[in-house]
């Protein structure tokens, strides 16, 4: 008797494990697919922008119907990482269906004609959205709504940057600072795994970098154990500090842009001048190395992500311009991600460090630090970040990417570029969310980097 209690009570496990397993693995391929076509796209767009620079000087424009076609048409679409993300905190909440195909096509178009932007928001905005119509499919309520939609952020994430690990991790680590929701671990790791093998599956390759001036301590069952020089772990710790101030000036800046164009009372004239701000970037710079994702060169020579894990493979300013380029495009209504300009401006800041530390033979460390350290702390998820470095990097690095990571992430204060966090564990105010913690901020007087209208209100007084 006891025995058929037990057959009992397992079967109907049994099921939902396998219902779970199904809804999961279906809708992880939808998301590898999409991503895949993104991320192949993107390539092509990226490169007719190389073929035709004229393109260039049609930008303005181009917001201009983006802009207007969000708000005529996208609904609460606009809103982005930060919709999926307060979906997520609201129970029984959803993404609208048309994010997904709005935010891949406004993402295409500002690459092609010459926004600086990345990928990440393009590919975890199509995970939520496609998560969401498949919450609607099966019936689901309640927590299976939240759990459909963090694995179908791990989903898009891990397929974008082909770290399916990582994906998992800033999944439940990026709704709330200080808090993992590990219910959710099981099934957005697998939403991640099956999205990124679809991915590899359709032939999409990943970026690869390269540290190679790192020898590890030895091996343990064949595996390579992490290295550790105590100079250069001193030295990655100050970088840290210098990566987590960069991260909060990327923030302010683009938010001072987003709240200075916001004053304009015609929306379709924000673009406007966002697209003439690039150009004229553009003109300042005498490059256009700075336009687009940062992944591909249009001419020998040009900064790359790549490039900057090698010794003359980035400028003494070309962080500055790469965040002064994306702060721009983003804060004028652009769609598109801030994590891969993020890695850029990490990389090519990380470059340099290591020239001013006199570290040059471990200059692909500091820009592989760089590249993690940055998105750590403008993200707010170091765990997250620390396991994609072990994907991209290897274990010889994983010493010093806690240092870089946790470092910077402390350092950045309550700042971030998704407002929708909450804050379990603060970090140095009792605020409920970051966009809480930012009013609280502004309404402080000395403040640190403080944008633009907060200077003019201070100066009026």
């Amino acid at each position: 008797m006891p025995h058929r209690a037990h057959q009992q009570l397992k079967v109907p496990t049994v099921r939902s494990a396998f219902m779970w397993l199904m809804r999961l693995s279906t809708m992880a391929i939808a998301i590898g697919l999409a991503c895949a076509f993104f991320l192949y796209a993107l390539d092509q767009v990226t490169l007719l922008r190389f073929r035709y620079p004229w393109l260039l000087y049609l930008l303005p424009f181009v917001g201009v119907a983006m802009v207007y076609t969000y708000t005529r048409f996208g609904s609460s679409s606009a809103g982005g990482n930060n919709l999926i993300l307060e979906q997520i905190h609201t129970s029984g909440g959803g993404v609208p269906k048309r994010m997904a195909p709005f935010i891949l096509l406004a993402t295409l178009a500002t690459h092609l004609f010459g926004g600086s932007a990345g990928r990440e928001g393009t590919a975890v905005q199509m995970g939520g959205s496609i998560a969401s119509s498949f919450v609607r499919l099966f019936k689901l309520e309640g927590y299976d709504v939240r759990t459909m939609l963090m694995a179908g952020i791990a989903g898009g994430f891990g397929a974008v940057f082909g770290t399916p690990l990582a994906g998992t991790i800033f999944a439940i680590e990026v709704l709330v600072i200080g808090k993992l929701d590990r219910r959710a671990l099981l099934p957005c790791l697998i939403t991640a795994l099956v999205a990124d093998y679809t991915v590899t599956l359709t032939g999409v390759h990943h970026g690869i970098f390269a540290v190679s001036s790192l020898l590890p301590l030895g091996t343990l069952a064949g595996l390579s154990l992490p290295s550790f020089e105590p100079l250069l772990f001193l030295q990655i710790a100050l970088a840290g500090v210098i990566f987590g101030l960069c991260s909060i000036l990327f923030v302010e800046v683009q938010h001072a842009i987003s709240y200075t164009l916001g004053t304009i009372k015609k929306p379709l004239l924000r673009p406007i001048v966002g697209g003439v701000a690039v150009i004229i970037l553009v003109w300042l710079t005498g490059t256009r190395e700075y336009l687009g994702i940062g992944t591909l060169a249009a001419s020998h020579g040009d900064v790359t992500i790549a490039s900057s894990f090698q010794n003359g493979g980035a400028d003494p300013l070309s962080w500055l311009w790469k965040l002064l380029f994306t702060a721009t495009t983003l804060g004028s209504g652009f769609k598109g991600g801030e994590v891969t300009p993020l890695f850029y401006i990490g990389a090519t800041l990380g470059n340099q460090i290591s020239h001013l530390f006199g570290a040059i033979e471990h200059l692909d460390v500091f820009a592989a630090m760089g590249f993690l350290a940055i998105f750590a702390a403008a993200s707010n998820a170091p765990l997250a970040c620390i396991v994609m470095g072990l994907e991209l990097f290897g274990p010889s690095s994983l010493f010093y990417s806690i240092t870089a990571c946790y470092i910077a992430y402390f350092c950045s204060g309550h700042t971030g570029i998704y407002l929708s966090q909450h804050l379990q564990q603060q970090k140095s105010s009792t605020s409920a969310s970051l966009r809480q913690a930012r009013k609280d901020r502004l309404s402080s007087p000395g403040q640190f980097l403080l944008p633009l209208h907060r200077f003019k209100r201070s100066k009026n007084r």
